[in-house]
């Protein structure tokens, strides 16, 4: 398959922001968190990846790293062969066109001050894309494809006049209005009420393969992924620890995070009873990481080589990679 986005090396550290009065008398050093460090990955043509794990993982932040909406602190990006970090403004501003975002709040990423129509046709204004007219009447039909109809009434529609599973659609047709080519998905679903979530997944599965899409889907939900996602990474405290194909990740998870993850999702069987990995703790702090494997103070198979430097993503099986010490 086709190469259509590749992340190399790619970092991500926020300087904390002190007082002036801590650096002069207690003599404290700049610290940083340490958002995403050190990742690569690819994404082929027409394959949904998934990139998945805990909140704070960094999931969030290598979404808008590879769309250089915040730029990394080192690492490449290369979208179609081409290295993006590269790219002046105007150029980036072109192929933002083929490359869209879909926010994890609807809400919080639409204008209240726009109807519904015009958020949707706004990036076609932006990329001066026809005429007035010509815009209104692509918009409509998108909107009509989308689930959004009669589009003529919720084209004069506001935010705060819809629900939230129009709201989705509606940053989803925003989204497809220029016609990309890769979305990232930013935890689409998580915002919308249960008994829309499965609507929204299979739009966005329909519109898959109706408009030709890659997506990376961000997701702290593998229910979700194992739904719709060819592959599935897996990231934990800045670092991808697993990624494999969705029914190797499945049948066959080899890192104790991705177990744990696993063992934590619902079975719809109340007669069914499953080991879990209890795992200790919460998530450290990206300011202060532990050192050697990130995960080693929560993990119930921690050994003492855990905790010296950092455990290379190794193949255990065709397709599937695994950052563990563990045979």
């Amino acid at each position: 398959m086709e190469e259509l986005v590749r992340v190399e090396h790619l970092t991500k550290n926020f300087p904390v922001n002190k007082s002036l009065a801590d650096y002069v008398f207690s003599g404290l050093k700049q610290s940083y968190v340490h958002a995403v460090d050190d990742i690569s990955f690819d994404i082929k043509k027409g394959e949904v990846l998934g990139l998945a794990g805990e909140s704070g993982s960094g999931k969030s932040t290598t979404g808008r790293l590879i769309l250089r909406l915040i730029e990394p602190t080192s690492g490449e990006v290369y979208y179609r062969g081409e290295d993006l970090l590269s790219f002046p403004s105007s150029r980036m501003e072109r192929v933002r066109e083929k490359m869209q975002i879909v926010f994890q709040d609807p809400n919080s990423s639409l204008s209240p001050r726009m109807s519904v129509g015009e958020a949707v046709g706004h990036p076609l204004k932006i990329h001066r894309k026809g005429n007035a007219a010509e815009r209104k009447e692509r918009v409509l039909k998108l909107m009509d494809d989308i689930g959004l109809s009669p589009s003529d009434f919720y084209y004069r529609k506001y935010p705060h006049q819809i629900s939230g599973g129009q709201s989705q659609r509606v940053v989803l047709a925003r989204a497809l209005i220029t016609n990309p080519d890769f979305i990232v998905a930013d935890e689409p679903i998580a915002m919308a009420d249960v008994s829309v979530r499965a609507l929204i997944l299979e739009l966005m599965r329909q519109l898959k393969h109706e408009f030709d899409l890659t997506y990376l889907f961000i997701t702290h939900d593998l229910a979700t992924a194992k739904y719709l996602c060819d592959r599935i990474a897996i990231m934990y405290l800045g670092r991808i620890v697993e990624i494999g194909t969705r029914n190797e990740l499945f049948s066959n998870p080899h890192h104790p995070y991705t177990r744990a993850l696993l063992a934590a999702v619902p079975i719809p069987d109340p007669y069914q009873r499953r080991q879990k990995d209890i795992v200790r703790g919460e998530i450290p702090s990206a300011i202060d990481p532990p050192a050697g494997c990130h995960f080693h103070p929560r993990c119930p198979h921690a050994m003492p080589k855990c905790r010296e430097g950092r455990p290379p993503l190794k193949e255990v099986a065709p397709g599937h990679q695994s950052a563990c010490l563990l045979d």
